[in-house]
Parts: structure tokens; sequence; C-alpha cells
């Protein structure tokens, strides 16, 4: 799998070209992102690479948090393993990261621990990718707002059932199964849940900003965290 990174979303906007026309972005704030760890098969059993991204303020980061990417950070098993002579893991030497994911590649790459990513080099020659985000959580809703049921009759005779999900129990084709099928639609949470909108085209890169403006939109609210790698999807 190709290399990705990681972002925020910042927010949607429009752009136009040189005939005026009108492009609708997202626009992304994308990386830096530090290399934190690098998997290899001999060690691992696959090639990976582990980015962070985002730096987390020390007083709020775990001691696992900042053992794990601090060189100057020696821990008791850490220094009983370079007593005895075990080789230890080279660490990236920069602060604890908010956000750790790991990327899986399909074969070995030049990137080394402590190295930092910028979206000109990892999306230079890409044309569409990959974004993968969590949609926006609304909560425990009913049937209407969850799955745009239109409701029950709201005439005379209707009491208080204008805005229930019908019947829920056996119907003729089901007769005495006692219970409702597999897969019936009902109230309950709504959003909250990882989505992938896939083959969005590159409109531009602003190195300077750390900007990368897709077309379109993509899942999750401004500021949420999401997952760019360029697309496997075929034309």
């Amino acid at each position: 799998m190709p290399l990705g990174m990681l972002g925020l979303k910042v927010g949607m906007t429009q752009v136009f070209d040189d005939k005026g026309r009108m492009t609708p972005v997202t626009v992304l704030e994308m990386g830096p992102c530090p290399v934190l760890q690098v998997r290899t098969p001999e060690r691992d059993g696959y090639h990976a690479l582990q980015l962070g991204f985002k730096n987390k303020p020390r007083n709020k980061a775990i001691r696992a948090e900042r053992g794990h990417v601090a060189a100057d950070f020696v821990s008791k098993r850490r220094k009983g393993m370079q007593e005895a002579g075990v080789q230890v893991l080279p660490k990236a030497n920069c602060e604890p990261q908010r956000y750790i994911r790991e990327f899986r590649l399909d074969a070995a790459t030049d990137a080394a621990v402590g190295a930092i990513l910028k979206v000109d080099a990892v999306f230079k020659d890409v044309p569409r990718v990959d974004v993968i985000g969590t949609t926006k959580g609304r909560g425990f809703t009913g049937v209407m707002k969850r799955h745009n049921f239109h409701g029950l009759p709201a005439a005379h005779g209707a009491k208080k059932v204008h805005r229930s999900g019908g019947s829920i129990g056996s119907h003729a084709s089901n007769r005495g199964s006692g219970r409702p099928k597999k897969g019936h639609k009902a109230a309950g949470q709504y959003g909250n849940a990882q989505r992938t909108v896939r083959n969005l085209d590159i409109v531009k890169i602003d190195s300077d900003n750390n900007l990368l403006l897709v077309r379109g939109a993509v899942p999750g609210p401004n500021g949420s965290l999401v997952v760019v790698r360029p697309t496997n999807k075929k034309n």
C-alpha cells in the first residue's frame, strides 16, 4: 500500500482556475509528520511506517508517550537491555505526538526514524487520494432522522405515533419467529463512525502552510483528524 499522512480538516471553500471555473474544495492541514518507527519483515513481519502528528504538551503526556519518542528518556527496561548488549530501537527524538498511526507498505522505504514528512513530498506526483475520517456524532436519534422514515399518519385518530418507527414484530413472511428480522432499521446511535471517501482529485498543494486542497467533501467536523493516502481505486 502507498504511504499516506495524518492531518486535520480545516473546512470547505471554493477556488477558481484560469478559465474562471469554480471548484468546491476541502482544505486539509497535512503534517508535518515525524517518523516514529520503521517496521521491517525481519523484526515485525511486514513493511510499515509509524507516523505522528501534532505535538502534545509534555505535562499532558504519560510516561509511555514520552519514552516512545524521546532519545534521552531511558527507562529501567531500556537501560537493562543496553547493559545486556541487546540492540534497542532508535527514537525519533521529538515531542510526544497527539495522534499516531501506522501505514503499511509493499516494499522497504528509505525513510529513517526521526525524518519529517511534508505534504509536498508525499503527494507530489499523486493525482487522487482517499480520505478517511470520522463522521459527526449525533447521539441517539430516532428513525426519522437516522433512516429518513416519513413517520405515521398525523390526522385525526392518530395519537402520539407521528415520529415512531411502526411495527417491528413478525410479519406474514416471517410468521412464528418471535423476533424482529436481523438488520431491522430502528432508533439508535447515529454518526461517529469511520468513513472513507475515495478517489478525490488533488486541486492544490500549499507547501508553505502544509495545506492540501481536495475536490469535494470529506467526513467529519472541522478540526477533526483525517488520514489521507493515495487512492488504490482504478478508473
